[in-house]
């Protein structure tokens, strides 16, 4: 799998949304995109959905290091965080898993670099989810 999730996270979706960007900070990240894809789908295609942000996830030090193990590593960077709203309203957190994307490099350094960063990233998942 490429990816590990949060379920049926309680509150309001932007809420949850607040939640997650405050839980990825206190894991050392900041949000350097944020792609509203509900907005996206009813402004270009005039397609109504349900909520879905895609928000990308970036350690700034460990994404250094990354870029040092090899420089087209950030083709494979932000690390994507979703956070949707199901059919059924709940809503779902999902995590880009970085041991799994990361795995493509074959570069020193960076198998070990991927476990820690998906280290911090399901911590915020469990922090979300107590």
């Amino acid at each position: 799998m490429y990816g590990f999730h949060a379920r049926n996270i309680s509150g309001c979706f932007d809420g949850v949304v607040d939640s997650v960007i405050a839980a990825l900070a206190k894991e050392g990240f900041g949000i350097i995109t944020d792609i509203d894809f509900q907005a996206t789908m009813k402004k270009k295609l005039d397609h109504d959905r349900l909520p879905y942000r895609i928000l990308g996830a970036c350690n700034p030090s460990l994404a250094k290091m990354a870029i040092e193990a090899d420089a087209d590593i950030g083709l494979l960077l932000p690390c994507n965080v979703v956070v949707r709203t199901e059919e059924n309203g709940s809503i779902t957190v999902a995590f880009m898993d970085p041991v799994a994307v990361l795995g493509l490099v074959d570069q020193p350094g960076v198998e070990a670099l991927a476990a820690e960063v998906r280290e911090k990233l399901m911590n915020v998942r469990d922090s979300i989810t107590n």
